[in-house]
């Protein structure tokens, strides 16, 4: 498949780097001659310096031969000319990221055709789907939905003291004592590791579970951790994100509390919220967020402009009795640092969209896919070929690739949490957790011929 990406911001480079490592042809343009050599040093891919909106350097990039095209740059105006320039040739997929939400407005353009743009995406909007979800979920710090929502995989932190700590996989299956439930990876410092009978669970593991959504209670409680919808959330910063999250969470009934410091945004933030409590305060000053009861926050939501302003309010409430927090992140390489602090979740605008524009991309012949946040791994539905060397065998006998996994199968309605006797049948879908390392190998798996 050939590739062209516009833009080579943090979203760019990190959609570069999944499709580099699957050995994709990929294009790279951008107006900055410094970041793309970077950028091809690192990874095997062209680059060309120019304009995307351009004819010649579309032309130069080979838009004419082109599968896949995404528009990523900082400019809405150059995504969307871009895109729409791209149109005027065979193009299969195009995808405009879109920051303004007056583009995103209803109404706006009320014939796609017009634009003939398969997806917009909207950073801000991915990054508040992201935390309003997760709010849901507490005690997890990454999800995603398979099955119309009935299928969830959930991240979770072990923490040193978990009763679980030390336990092989086996003798956690045995202590479970039911197939509700199946570990498909475990996240160790940079490493993703598919996990096996033999593997032992450690302090600081992040844990991947697939699940059905009504077994998550049961699931939680045997790894003894527990979600619960927040009752007092504070939220750190009124811009775009902070205002369209707190709307979401006054819907779900939580008293919400919106820290600015701007009192003309403040003025917007009142007019505009209905149950609210906005407050025109300076989110790093203690004493004043003592005051208004930070200490007894269930969760703390930090997502100013500045990622120096989000660490440290986020840490600060954590210091005086904040339950959790969550903070927004630019630069994606201090994501992994922050767990090392006590900040629980650290988000990437940037890779949440990246996520989401990769989910989107790979959907085509399979259903559902989940990038998972700081890692090499996805998890992805895939159908069961009409053939014999897969229709009513046993999960134990298909000689799986290495570096996946089944985590579940779903068979019409019904969702199975698999064990190695579970059978599998043509037309099933497979929810596959698998490594990058393991792409090439489970695409040549599933087209054996008979």
């Amino acid at each position: 498949m050939r590739i062209i990406i516009v833009g080579a911001g943090q979203v760019g480079f990190h959609i570069c780097e999944r499709f580099s490592l699957e050995n994709q042809d990929v294009v790279l343009i951008d107006t900055d001659d410094k970041k793309l050599k970077r950028i091809e040093r690192d990874l095997n891919i062209m680059t060309i310096h120019g304009s995307g909106a351009s004819a010649r350097i579309l032309a130069e990039a080979g838009i004419a031969k082109t599968d896949l095209f995404i528009a990523v740059t900082d400019s809405d105006e150059v995504n969307l000319i871009a895109c729409i320039m791209s149109s005027q040739y065979n193009v299969k997929t195009r995808i405009a990221r879109v920051r303004n939400q007056d583009f995103l407005e209803e109404g706006m353009f009320p014939n796609t055709k017009v634009l003939d743009i398969d997806m917009i995406i909207s950073p801000d909007q991915a990054m508040t789907d992201e935390i309003v979800s997760l709010c849901h979920i507490s005690a997890a710090f990454d999800m995603a939905k398979f099955a119309d929502g009935r299928l969830m995989l959930l991240g979770y932190l072990i923490r040193e003291g978990n009763p679980r700590l030390g336990m092989t996989l086996d003798k956690l299956m045995k202590a479970h004592g039911s197939h509700n439930f199946i570990m498909t990876a475990i996240i160790r410092g940079r490493d993703t590791i598919i996990p096996r009978g033999s593997d032992v669970i450690q302090a600081g593991d992040k844990i991947y579970i697939m699940v059905r959504r009504e077994d998550i209670f049961r699931v939680e409680k045997f790894f003894h951790l527990s979600s619960q919808t927040p009752h007092k959330v504070f939220i750190i910063g009124g811009g775009r994100i902070g205002y369209a999250v707190a709307r979401a969470l006054e819907d779900l009934n939580i008293e919400v509390f919106l820290v600015e410091n701007s009192r003309q945004r403040c003025e917007f933030l009142s007019e505009n919220l209905g149950r609210t409590t906005v407050l025109n305060i300076d989110g790093l000053d203690a004493h004043d967020m003592l005051d208004e009861g930070i200490d007894q926050a269930d969760l703390v939501i930090s997502l100013t402009s500045s990622d120096s302003n989000n660490i440290m309010s986020s840490l600060l409430a954590k210091y005086h009795g904040a339950r959790r927090c969550i903070t927004k992140i630019t630069r994606h390489d201090f994501v992994p640092l922050l767990g090392q602090l006590g900040i629980d979740i650290a988000l990437s605008s940037r890779q949440v969209a990246a996520s989401m524009i990769l989910r989107f991309v790979r959907r085509g012949a399979v259903g559902t896919v989940a990038t998972i946040m700081n890692s090499d791994a996805e998890a992805m539905e895939i159908k069961v070929p009409m053939n014999r060397n897969f229709d009513n065998v046993a999960l134990k006998d298909l000689n799986f690739p290495t570096g996946a996994i089944i985590g579940a199968i779903v068979r019409g309605r019904k969702i199975l949490i698999p064990s190695g006797n579970t059978r599998v049948q043509a037309e099933d879908n497979l929810v596959v957790f698998f490594t990058r390392d393991a792409v090439k190998m489970l695409e040549q798996y599933f087209d054996q011929e008979e």
